[in-house]
C-alpha cells in the first residue's frame, strides 16, 4: 500500500509539475505582466518548502528516539553538502563553458544533483543562458532533470515511510517548487526544437524518473528503518537550502509596496497550502 502511494505521489509531483508548468505558460501566466508572474510562483514554492521542512519533516524526525544533537548535526551537514554540490556544479559548467568559448559566468546548464541544486528558474534567464548552444543545453536540461527528479523521489519516499500524511505534504511541496523550474526547462527545450509537444514529452519523461527514485527510496529506507529520522533531516536540509539559497535570493529585489505585499502574500499562501494539505491528509 505504501509503495503504491509513493508511486502515485511521485508521478503526480514529477509529471504533474511539468503539465502544470505547460498549462500556466499556455494560459500566459508566469510571464512578465500583471497577474501571476515568476516572482509569485517562486514565493509560493519557498513558502511551501519552508513550511514542509520546519512544520512537518523536522518535527517528525525529532519525535523519534534519535538525539536532538545528532539530528541538528545531520541537518547542518546536509545544508553544507548541498552547498558544495552547487559549487561543484558551478565549477563544472564554468570550466565546460571556458572550453567552448562561452565563459560568461552563467552556470545554467541545468545539471542537478538529487540535492535540488537549482539555478535561476525564470524562463528568460534560461533562454539567455542557452542561447549559444541550444542543442547541448537541451540535453543537459534533460540529464540534469532526470537526476534531480530521482533525488526528489527518494525524498518523497523517505517522508512516506515515516507517515502517509508527511509523504503527501512532501509531494505537494516538491510539485510546487518544480512548476517554475519546469517552466524554464520548457523554454530551453523549445529553443532546441520547434515542436512544442515533443518538448513537453521530453520534460515529462524526465519528471517520470521521480517515480523511479521513489521505488529505490522505498526499498532503501525500508532496509535502513532505524536511520529514517536522519533521512527526514536530510530531506529537510534539502528543502531549507533550496528555499533560502535559491528561491528567496531571487525574491530579494527592490519592489513597489504593492509588489512586496503580493510577494509576501504568495509566500504565506505556500505555507497555508501545506497546512491545508496536512489537515486534509490527517482527516483521512
Amino acid at each position: 500500500m505504501t509503495l503504491i502511494a509513493i508511486l502515485i505521489a511521485t508521478l503526480a509531483a514529477g509529471i504533474g509539475s511539468v503539465w502544470a508548468a505547460a498549462l500556466l505558460m499556455r494560459m500566459g501566466l508566469g510571464g512578465r505582466h500583471d497577474g501571476v508572474g515568476p516572482q509569485h510562483l517562486l514565493s509560493l514554492a519557498a513558502g511551501a518548502l519552508l513550511a514542509t521542512a520546519f512544520m512537518h519533516l523536522l518535527p517528525e524526525a525529532f519525535e523519534s528516539q534519535a538525539g536532538a544533537h545528532d539530528l541538528f548535526a545531520t541537518l547542518l551537514v546536509g545544508v553544507v553538502f548541498f552547498f558544495l554540490l552547487d559549487k561543484a556544479e558551478l565549477w563544472h559548467h564554468g570550466h565546460e563553458h571556458s572550453h567552448h568559448g562561452h565563459g560568461d559566468g552563467h552556470a545554467h546548464a541545468h545539471v542537478h544533483a538529487p540535492a535540488h541544486a537549482h539555478e535561476n528558474h525564470e524562463g528568460h534567464d534560461h533562454g539567455h543562458a542557452h542561447h549559444h548552444g541550444p542543442r547541448a543545453g537541451g540535453w543537459a536540461v534533460l540529464t540534469g532533470d532526470s537526476v534531480h527528479c530521482f533525488g526528489d523521489g527518494i525524498l518523497i519516499a523517505s517522508a512516506f515511510m515515516a507517515d502517509l500524511r508527511l509523504g503527501v505534504i512532501a509531494a505537494v511541496s516538491v510539485l510546487a517548487h518544480e512548476v517554475p523550474h519546469h517552466m524554464g526547462d520548457l523554454v530551453v527545450l523549445r529553443q532546441t526544437s520547434p515542436n512544442r509537444r515533443m518538448a513537453l514529452v521530453k520534460v515529462s519523461l524526465a519528471g517520470a524518473v521521480t517515480a523511479l527514485g521513489g521505488v529505490v527510496g522505498y526499498f532503501l529506507v525500508g532496509q535502513l528503518q532505524d536511520f529514517l529520522p536522519y533521512f527526514l533531516a536530510v530531506a529537510s536540509s534539502s528543502f531549507v537550502y533550496v528555499a533560502l539559497a535559491d528561491l528567496i535570493p531571487q525574491l530579494q529585489k527592490r519592489l513597489t509596496a504593492r509588489e512586496t505585499i503580493a510577494q509576501i502574500a504568495w509566500l504565506i499562501a505556500g505555507m497555508v497550502v501545506v497546512t491545508m494539505v496536512s489537515g486534509a491528509a490527517h482527516s483521512h
